[in-house]
């Protein structure tokens, strides 16, 4: 008998430690850390993912920051010049392959591209963009929120500059309310990177509302929101982990005591806070998408090298645990992301 339950245990261990990405559970398949890396310039950061309809596939589209070229690029050059990034997934969600970029033309060459926020309605696929109209050494110019259309995710049609609160607006968030209308988050530099709102009928035409009631405590970027377990959630990147907050209307907000993400994971890639995420609600499940800046840690963490640049998309599971949300990155992330209705 001892025998027999060594062998048994033996063979445990051995399926454990044989643990591989494609391992596949109920659940999906576990999610490898990091999830992706843009091979172009390896500065994949703010992702936004969506079910492409016709191609059956997962999109994720990415800001692309240089990342890679340390030469010849003066100040935050590096962050400036580039089109948005596209990956796909064919497996729910856990293994991701480079597409492309975005075919955006508004402004001509040498635009710079942030922050994208992708949705679709009645077939038509809408995009809010961060655009910047050049290639800066600073942080001290215009911004703007442009809103395009596409029917494939790939070739886009530049449809409006959104007239919002400031000539310095950034990082757009979509959702539909469950009246029908639109609601808008962002990022209003010009009132200490407070996070604003704005509302639609359409998605053409938008009204601008104010700062967002309850979040009003220190600034933040990459708003993302979700209607997840019968209430609104928002996450926000304070550069020190993300924030949450929790609302039963979209309008006023009630901050979580803990932040996610605010302390270093141990998995490749993951062992620095969380950045610019976004939510991603399949069935009853919901993800959250972030991307992390991995050599900013240690004594070189105030560097500017390639290794303080570059930046990776990671991926974990959330969960609601006393009324608030948790998740823990260093657990196995089972992902199968299920496509929305028809």
């Amino acid at each position: 008998m001892k025998t027999l339950a060594s062998v048994l245990l033996v063979t445990l261990l051995s399926a454990a430690a044989g643990l591989r990405a494609d391992d596949v559970s109920p659940a999906g398949k576990i999610a490898p850390k990091p999830l992706f890396r843009d091979p172009i310039y390896d500065g994949a950061a703010d992702p936004v993912v969506i079910w492409n309809r016709a191609e059956k596939k997962w999109f994720m589209f990415y800001t692309n920051r240089r990342a890679s070229q340390t030469n010849g690029v003066s100040g935050v050059e590096w962050v400036h010049g580039t089109k948005i990034g596209i990956a796909e997934s064919s497996d729910g969600g856990a293994t991701w392959t480079y597409r492309g970029t975005a075919d955006i033309r508004h402004g001509g060459e040498g635009m710079t591209h942030w922050a994208p926020e992708v949705i679709e309605h009645d077939g038509l696929y809408h995009m809010y963009l961060t655009f910047v109209p050049g290639i800066f050494s600073n942080w001290g110019h215009p911004r703007d929120i442009l809103h395009l259309t596409s029917t494939n995710l790939l070739n886009w049609k530049y449809e409006s500059t959104l007239k919002l609160a400031a000539d310095r607006v950034i990082d757009a968030c979509v959702l539909r309310l469950s009246d029908g209308t639109w609601r808008m988050w962002y990022n209003n530099e010009r009132d200490g990177k407070s996070i604003y709102y704005a509302d639609s009928k359409d998605l053409y035409t938008w009204e601008d509302k104010g700062k967002a009631r309850g979040t009003s405590e220190r600034g933040g970027e990459g708003p993302t929101v979700m209607h997840w377990k019968g209430r609104y959630w928002m996450v926000v990147d304070i550069w020190a982990g993300l924030r949450v907050y929790r609302s039963d209307d979209a309008l006023t907000w009630e901050r979580q005591p803990t932040d996610l993400l605010s302390q270093p994971g141990k998995g490749e890639d993951d062992g620095v806070v969380g950045q610019h995420a976004d939510l991603v609600v399949s069935g009853d499940r919901a993800f959250l998408f972030y991307f992390t800046h991995p050599g900013r840690r240690g004594s070189n963490a105030r560097a500017d090298g390639y290794e303080q640049r570059r930046s990776s998309i990671q991926v974990v599971e959330l969960f609601e645990k006393d009324g608030w949300l948790t998740c823990d990155r260093d657990q196995p992330t089972y992902i199968r992301l299920v496509p929305p209705e028809p």
